[in-house]
């Protein structure tokens, strides 16, 4: 029926016609109660005689009642009026988002934007049990402030049997829905399923917004053929034309979201719209980068098999063959293996920059868990976090790091719960394979960590032995401020600066007063105190502390390789027991064999005790495990020059110094490298370069005065040298530092004067006495045999 301007239903009075749909014709009205305007859908009086268009139309105003989101179209009242029922809604300013594609794509910002708000929308209705099972352009209404709202739900089916208790939320638990064959939807926006008749589910409308989607993006339908049958055989069995979607400037990241959301299959799909959601949330907040040009983001073609459409004969009355899709298995293993991967940077969705360090810790706790697995080969921090804001495509990463596949997904720190969402990528064809959130209390986030390595694991089909599967299954509740402290000191620790030590100190300090318990922050308290012993402290003062720390880490979790490995770095600075220290270093290595520092540290050990050609293979595993480390490619070009390999040292120092050319302690080793080869010029250079740098110490002095007495400039080696006798007279200067000038100066008894003042504060210089080529003047001299009997070297 159409009805007329003054025309009452019920308390509602008719204003003027707003449109007509297949479900029924909308009108503005007035709630003469309430005093507002409002929309009524009423039900056409030749569709009241139809049990089954009505029962559908009782079905929409139930379903959609019981929701309550901004996303979903609000439903304030149900009723009948003259046999008609109808439906009353919110009123709406704005346009269908079929009119606005009317006149061609929308921008891939905007098409984000509005993906998150339908995706939120079509959540709250899953939690519900409620399928939308016909979303369209024409179902999802742009308000003139932006909003999305979606509209119909007729052809909604609840998924959730009735029970015991009784309705859920008060929303009809009738399941009849479709009868099994009847095509129910829009042709070109179907899932598959619902092309064959079979049951839709949430992922049906995840597969009909991946549609949606693609044609914000481009302009053009996914799926449209001359007929309505080739349409369905299209989405069945094609993929949607990729060069319209790989020509425009989107990220791959928000190609692949695309992508996903058109599987054939439901179980290569979001198997939520929340998961989707996160999806493009992440999408939304990298929209501040540069766009990239989609290189790889093509559709995925799958090798197919025939088989007959019985739902489609049932359905109309025609027949035709379609090809079933690959499944997740055969795609795995038509792939190269994953053996290596990197995780990038998790991106912080708090929008608060001060939240930065937790979403860089849960990257660093999450690289630590996949490292425990032997099999597998993940890349350090250090070298992964040089990738945040990247606009480098997957490939190039994976290039550049050398690895099979990458990780990058988010995470998001509210309130008392953490959730974080990860996607493992395919890198050498930039393919989604598998992605999943997962959301917990903040003292389950040790477990949280553990699911998402281990889903990855199983995803990629790496072997697992029975002892990593124990360990990536331990974790423990922890105090989440305690956590949120450890997190902050390892990001203070990770700056390597005199300030950022002391503040980890105070950090990790902290976190232990909320939990006594946690290894994590004693192995975090060592490795700084440690850090203070080598560069700032005497280390008679922090040492002591930084063992007491990591005895108590490996007492704790002896599982720990971090604990570990802080304290067999201790054996190896402070005690000078090379045993122990190598027994904590091959255990650290046992627990975490991707672990670089375990790696680097262990290498130093080695060429300290002479076995050079091991220390270079271990620097090396180092390298492979964090390529784009300063130190860790520092530590390569120490034991080239350790092993006389010179002009393999120089390459070595001058590829870190194109990382960083301030890199201080690489400058002054390229100096002891010049020196070694007679090449004094350039090394008085880099010592000069090096000690005018305001951060620079009392090291880069010292280096300078040796290449000067070296080269033969004894008088401004002199001077250097009263200038740190000076310096030492208002601040500690370690002997060390004398020890190398007079060594230069080949004054023998100056030299080891110093050198005994070393050995007498514990100063962890004695692993260089055996490999460093500076010590060959003297290593005839009986004392140097001595003390390296007093220090347990071989001789």
């Amino acid at each position: 029926m159409s009805l007329l301007p003054g025309v009452r239903l019920g308390p509602y009075e008719v204003l003027a016609p707003l449109g007509a749909g297949g479900m029924g014709e909308v009108y503005r009205v007035r709630d003469t109660r309430l005093q507002r305007e409002v929309a009524i859908k009423v039900l056409p009086a030749s569709f009241s005689s139809d049990p089954d268009r009505l029962r559908r139309f009782e079905r929409e105003a139930r379903a959609a009642s019981a929701l309550n989101h901004p996303g979903i179209l609000t439903i304030h009242d149900f009723g009948e009026h003259d046999g008609a029922p109808y439906v009353v809604t919110e009123l709406l300013e704005g346009d269908t988002l079929r009119e606005r594609l009317a006149t061609g794509a929308l921008p891939a910002r905007k098409t984000v934007e509005y993906g998150v708000q339908i995706a939120n929308g079509l959540a709250a209705a899953h939690e519900k049990g409620i399928v939308h099972r016909d979303l369209k352009p024409e179902n999802l209404f742009v308000t003139k402030d932006g909003r999305v709202k979606i509209l119909d739900f007729g052809l909604a089916k609840l998924t959730h049997p009735e029970t015991s208790a009784g309705p859920l939320t008060g929303v009809a638990t009738e399941t009849a829905g479709t009868e099994p064959g009847l095509v129910m939807g829009t042709v070109g926006y179907m899932a598959p399923e619902q092309v064959r008749g079979l049951s839709a589910d949430a992922r049906s409308d995840i597969f009909s917004l991946g549609a949606v989607l693609y044609e914000m993006l481009t302009g053009g339908r996914a799926f449209r053929g001359d007929t309505p049958v080739e349409t369905m055989n299209a989405i069945l069995k094609e993929d949607p034309p990729g060069g319209s979607l790989s020509t425009l400037e989107i990220s791959p990241a928000l190609a692949r979201i695309v992508w996903r959301c058109l599987e054939k299959s439901p179980e290569e799909r979001y198997q939520s719209a929340r998961d989707l959601g996160y999806a493009l949330e992440e999408a939304e907040a990298s929209a501040s980068a540069p766009p990239l040009a989609v290189t790889t983001a093509v559709p995925r073609r799958r090798p197919t098999a025939w088989f007959a459409l019985l739902g489609i004969l049932a359905a109309i009355g025609a027949s035709f063959l379609v090809r079933s899709v690959m499944t997740r298995e055969q795609r795995r293993e038509a792939a190269e293996p994953i053996r290596s991967l990197v995780v990038l940077p998790l991106e912080n969705l708090s929008r608060d920059p001060e939240q930065g360090f937790f979403s860089d810790g849960m990257t660093e706790e999450l690289i630590a868990e996949l490292g425990k697995i032997r099999a597998l080969r993940v890349i350090s921090r250090t070298s992964a976090m040089r990738y945040r804001r990247t606009t480098k495509s997957v490939p190039e990463i994976a290039g550049e790091l050398g690895v099979d596949g990458v990780v990058e997904g988010s995470v998001l720190r509210s309130g008392g719960r953490v959730r974080v969402t990860a996607q493992l990528i395919h890198a050498a064809t930039d393919r989604h394979l598998w992605s999943e959130s997962y959301e917990r209390d903040l003292k389950d986030v040790l477990a949280l960590q553990s699911d998402v390595a281990q889903a990855i694991a199983r995803e990629i089909q790496v072997a697992v032995s029975p002892q990593e599967k124990m360990q990536l299954a331990r974790s423990r509740p922890v105090d989440p401020e305690a956590h949120r402290l450890y997190l902050l000191g390892r990001y203070h620790w990770n700056q390597r600066t005199a300030e950022g030590n002391q503040k980890a100190l105070n950090d990790f300090g902290q976190s232990i007063a909320k939990d006594p318990t946690y290894a994590g922050a004693y192995a975090g308290l060592a490795d700084t105190y440690t850090s203070l012993g080598y560069y700032v402290l005497p280390p008679r003062e922090a040492m002591p502390k930084a063992k007491a720390a990591a005895l108590k880490a490996v007492d704790l979790d002896d599982n720990l390789a971090e604990a570990h490995a802080s304290l067999a770095n201790v054996a190896m600075n402070y005690d000078w027991d090379w045993l122990a220290s190598e027994r904590g270093f091959r255990r650290s290595i046992e627990l975490n064999p991707s672990y670089a520092s375990s790696h680097q540290w262990y290498s130093l050990l080695l060429s300290g005790l002479g076995r050079l050609e091991e220390s270079l293979a271990e620097a090396k595993r180092a390298l492979e495990c964090d390529p784009l480390s300063l130190i860790v490619n520092h530590a390569v070009g120490n034991q080239y020059y350790f092993s006389r390999r010179y002009d393999e040292a120089i390459d070595q120092y001058r590829r870190t110094l194109e990382m960083d050319p301030d890199f201080g302690v690489t400058n002054v080793e390229l100096g002891y490298t010049y020196a070694a080869k007679g090449m004094f010029r350039e090394a008085i250079a880099l010592g000069e370069k090096y000690s005018a740098i305001p951060t620079s110490n009392f090291r880069a002095q010292a280096a300078l005065a040796y290449f000067q007495a070296r080269s033969g400039n004894r008088d401004e080696a002199l001077r250097l040298l009263g200038e740190l006798e000076a310096l030492s007279r208002r601040r500690y200067v370690r002997p060390y530092a004398f020890h190398l000038i007079y060594l230069g100066l080949g004054e023998k008894d100056e030299a080891f004067a110093y050198l005994e003042k070393a050995y007498e504060q514990r100063l962890a210089f004695p692993l260089f006495l055996k490999p460093d080529p500076i010590y060959d003047p003297i290593r005839s001299d009986p004392r140097f045999a001595d003390l390296l009997r007093r220090l347990g070297l071989p001789p």
